[in-house]
């Protein structure tokens, strides 16, 4: 086996009709080396590796370089994307040791986090990736949304197709990105994706001349339904008004489908609201989307509560050794074991997903333990609850 990483126009016929083997219909009416070249300005930057038999792919890895927001610290991530495997070679190790390649360069590079959607979940906790609340889809009928009609909001609406109002979703996307736990972005290259298909409605929220919300949606037919890719906004003022909006499609739509955070609750928007909120995941689709830190540089001045523990890092490629965390400043210091010598600090013993677990604020420590992750006394418990409160992520990029 030979794994090298892929010039731009060799994906055309090595990475990309692999990847529509793994996850389009199948087989292809026709060659869609065209339809593949179109896509090829939107992976410029990634990174993609494939193991090669005799000549022949064999699998394939793509990273894209984003950038996410760990706890109001906005950091490099690695996006993983696009790992499949020739149907004759699979079950042979070849995504194992082009993951370990791929992520090997990815944090060389300097990137500290790294994001996934999984085709088997407990595959990726071993390489030390954790689970990340998935986006709940809530559905209801646009007529109960009635009430709202009747509401005086403070905001204005602008409503346009995305290709003309992109500038304005990518700066408020930006906007998020600072400001939300968890909260993810494409590059450049990748994200104009959206602007250029163009296939999407975009209605913006303005308050005081500012942009306090934004939601791209798409209507599938007449009687059909109006699909929400994600409902972004501020503040409950700014989500009546993009709902007061969709009230107005009572006579055009039959039923409203919308994406939201894990913090919103649909069922508490209105009084007499019959709405359907669900959050689905199974194997090998839909998945929820994993996560985990590349390199303890990540927590590094992370603001924290007053917490001091040291943890042993075991099992992992990439986050190894005993290291204390301090945060008896307001901001976590990650130092040298040494630096606790003569001390009583306790102690915890952590997998890289649990690690990882505790960053992204999805674990207590009391379910690390649980599931397996590590071994966190009830003293090094304590200290890490104060360090790594509970706070739900929204990793909202979908890749």
């Amino acid at each position: 086996m030979h794994i090298r990483r892929l010039a731009a126009d060799e994906r055309l016929t090595t990475s990309f009709p692999l990847q529509a083997y793994a996850f389009e219909a199948s087989p292809m009416a026709a060659p869609r080396t065209d339809q593949f070249r179109a896509y090829l300005p939107y992976n410029a930057g990634n990174t993609t590796l494939v193991a090669e038999e005799d000549g022949i792919t064999a699998a394939a890895a793509s990273a894209i370089p984003m950038r996410q927001n760990l706890r109001g610290a906005v950091l490099p991530m690695a996006g993983v994307a696009g790992v499949a495997t020739h149907p004759l070679a699979r079950r042979r190790g070849h995504v194992r040791t082009l993951m370990q390649q791929l992520l090997d360069g990815m944090r060389d590079e300097g990137h500290q986090l790294t994001a996934l959607h999984p085709f088997r979940a407990s595959f990726y906790e071993r390489f030390g990736y954790i689970g990340l609340p998935r986006r709940r889809t809530a559905i209801f009928n646009p007529a109960d949304l009635a009430p709202l009609l009747r509401a005086e909001l403070p905001d204005e609406l602008a409503w346009e197709r995305i290709g003309a109002g992109y500038a304005r979703w990518r700066a408020y996307t930006e906007r998020c990105l600072r400001e939300r736990h968890g909260f993810a972005v494409f590059p450049d290259f990748r994200a104009v994706g959206l602007r250029d298909r163009d296939d999407r409605w975009l209605v913006s929220v303005v308050r005081g001349g500012e942009t306090v919300g934004a939601v791209t949606y798409r209507i599938d037919d007449h009687a059909g339904t109006l699909f929400v890719d994600d409902l972004l906004v501020d503040d409950a003022y700014a989500r009546a008004s993009v709902l007061q909006f969709f009230a107005r499609h009572v006579d055009q739509v039959a039923r409203i489908s919308v994406q939201v955070t894990p913090e919103e609750l649909p069922e508490l928007w209105l009084t007499d609201l019959d709405v359907q909120v669900e959050a689905r995941v199974a194997r090998p689709d839909p998945t929820a989307p994993m996560a985990r830190l590349l390199s303890l540089d990540a927590l590094a001045e992370q603001p924290v509560g007053v917490g001091r523990v040291l943890i042993e890092l075991v099992g992992d490629r990439w986050l190894a050794g005993r290291h204390l965390l301090d945060g008896t400043t307001g901001k976590l210091a990650v130092l040298p074991a040494q630096t606790a010598a003569g001390g009583s600090v306790p102690v915890a013993r952590l997998t890289a997903a649990g690690l990882s677990a505790l960053a992204y604020g999805v674990l207590d420590p009391a379910e690390v333990v649980v599931r397996g992750l590590g071994e966190v006394p009830v003293d090094a418990a304590g200290e890490l609850r104060r360090l790594f409160p509970r706070e739900l992520p929204h990793l909202f990029a979908d890749f």
